[in-house]
């Protein structure tokens, strides 16, 4: 019993060899010492402000306060125990009134004649890291670790052992680092982005996943919460770390997806961003091989990628077209998700949706395919579909096999599913004609075909046309959605020329909102109010004096009507 003799002389318990175990201040070997002198004289149970008061000579509680972080570390490092469990969940006030113990793990530590105290020796065996393979070593041991230390959590059995073991790791990593000259690709990623210690520990447990494909389920974010939280306060402070606004999925290190849980919950599961992994898992290489959606596309002719700029609620556009598009994302609310597997009316647990957006050109439907895809967080692969219409026979049937799957292969590989976009699809959807001629045939055959493609389909598909009168009945029965777009009412063109008027500019004889409302009264679309905007913009430009004034506007309005084909026949045009 030679240990627990050395921990109770009166001078400097620090030096006895417990101490080095504790990993204690000062001050908290004091208490322990207290708390073990009187245990031997038959009190086992402490008044946390008696005791307190007792061994710093305090006589009002207010002065206690400063020592209550004291305890509840002993609490977290299961030196001691409370009342009621877990005590550790309580606040400093209500630890204040508690009564505490030494716990079983404390006393055992003075039986164990050969503890580990070769780790305090490691540090004088310090090396640098030869590469990042060593690092990415430790730092999944560190995770190995804490995931030990969460069970022992749930399981009501905190284990001082790992929280030892644990600390040495940490120290073993920064002592390394700090005379480590090569560069490490994963700690490069950590201080160029200024992550938290707790975005540190998320990080490298899904990295830890990615390497190792363990079945501990690292993707999961509760999991991942379990893993940085010490209590339940903790957790629930802890989830904002994997919001939408976090620093780890804004700034592309992090990105997640959503599942609907046999709960009827949305479960996030996520995943190190594709371009980040790449780089730790292949540092010396220009990432030539990285499955980025960029890069998935590149040897192909068919896809372009568009990305979403603004979310549907930042979009103008009527409210009866809006609410409609709104009730689509809604598929995602878990309540409703639930409700339509309970009816039997869908299957998968992602959104699967087929839409027809039709109307004038210029009125919003690429931008609002786009409006979806940035509120869903997804990309957007578009095929102009003029580019698959061949002038040989049988090629155009080929593409538009080649269209659907190319799309298949291109989704295995991507985590996030993009939404494919077919745009200006009016030759695709449009009434078959039966007057036999070899044209016609080959063109209802590659209908056919596209009909069959369109109907095994799973995912969000998004086709524009400017007319739904010419749309085939057999086409139309296989959307889920038919929405139109109007050209925009008086009310949404003051909303839209507010908005792509000049910022910082001078308008001489208006404000803002008062040339806007002016401009408003000329019926166009946004697409045109877009493109006379900058038309005028450039213009004025040139002037000696830069100044906007409502007849430059009114110029670009009337050379724009006077070639407005929306009128006489339905071209494609961007939308917006």
């Amino acid at each position: 019993m030679q240990l627990l003799f050395d921990f109770l002389q009166d001078i400097n318990p620090k030096n006895s060899k417990i101490c080095s175990y504790l990993k204690c201040d000062a001050e908290e070997i004091l208490i322990l010492q207290f708390m073990l002198k009187e245990y031997l004289n038959d009190q086992k149970e402490f008044e946390v402000s008696l005791l307190l008061k007792e061994i710093f000579n305090k006589k009002d509680s207010k002065e206690l306060f400063i020592y209550l972080p004291k305890i509840k570390n002993l609490l977290e490092s299961g030196w001691i125990i409370g009342e009621q469990y877990p005590i550790n969940s309580l606040t400093l006030l209500e630890i204040l009134h508690s009564e505490i113990a030494l716990s079983p793990s404390f006393f055992k530590l003075f039986e164990e004649e050969n503890l580990d105290y070769h780790h305090e020796n490691e540090s004088l065996e310090i090396t640098p890291y030869d590469d990042h393979f060593e690092f990415l070593k430790d730092q999944f041991f560190r995770i190995s670790l804490l995931q030990k230390l969460s069970e022992e959590r749930l399981d009501s059995t905190p284990c001082v052992k790992t929280k030892y073991h644990l600390k040495n790791i940490e120290d073993k990593i920064t002592a390394r680092l700090k005379i480590t000259k090569t560069t490490i690709p994963a700690h490069q990623i950590i201080i160029e982005n200024h992550l938290t210690s707790k975005e540190e520990i998320i990080f490298f447990a899904l990295l830890k996943e990615e390497y190792t494909s363990s079945n501990s389920n690292l993707h999961d974010m509760n999991v991942l919460i379990n893993l940085i939280s010490n209590d339940e306060y903790d957790k629930i402070k802890n989830r904002a770390l994997f919001d939408e606004k976090s620093p780890l999925i804004e700034k592309n290190i992090l990105d997640y997806d959503e599942l609907l849980n046999v709960f009827g919950g949305i479960s996030r599961t996520f995943y190190i961003h594709e371009d980040v992994l790449q780089k730790i898992i292949h540092p010396k290489t220009k990432q030539k091989n990285k499955f980025s959606l960029h890069n998935l596309i590149k040897e192909q002719e068919l896809f372009e990628i568009l990305e979403p700029k603004l979310s549907l609620d930042e979009i103008i556009l009527p409210e009866k077209t809006k609410n409609t598009l709104e009730t689509i994302l809604q598929q995602a609310d878990p309540k409703v998700a639930k409700l339509l597997k309970t009816w039997g009316i869908k299957e998968k647990t992602s959104i699967q949706s087929k839409i027809i957006f039709y109307g004038a050109s210029g009125t919003g439907k690429t931008l609002s395919a786009l409006g979806i895809a940035k509120s869903l967080k997804k990309q957007v692969l578009s095929l102009d579909c003029s580019k698959v219409l061949s002038q040989y026979v049988g090629e155009s049937e080929k593409n538009v096999r080649k269209i659907f799957d190319n799309y298949k292969e291109i989704t295995k590989k991507s985590k996030n599913h993009p939404i494919l976009l077919l745009d200006e699809a009016d030759q695709f959807l449009s009434l078959r004609i039966n007057s036999g001629s070899g044209a016609e045939k080959m063109h209802n055959q590659m209908q056919n075909i596209f009909l069959e493609q369109i109907e095994k389909f799973e995912g969000i598909l998004i086709a524009t046309t400017n007319l739904l009168e010419t749309i085939d009945n057999a086409f139309s029965r296989r959307f889920d959605h038919k929405i139109e777009f109007k050209r925009p009412a008086e009310k949404e063109r003051i909303l839209l020329w507010e908005y792509y008027l000049p910022k910082n500019a001078t308008f001489k004889e208006h404000s803002k909102q008062s040339l806007a409302q002016t401009l408003a009264k000329y019926n166009l679309s946004g697409g045109q109010i877009s493109l006379i905007v900058k038309n005028t913009a450039y213009n004025v430009a040139l002037k000696t004096k830069p100044i906007f004034e409502e007849k430059d506007f009114i110029e670009s309005i009337q050379k724009e009507l006077r070639s407005d084909f929306d009128k006489e026949k339905n071209l494609g045009f961007n939308a917006f």
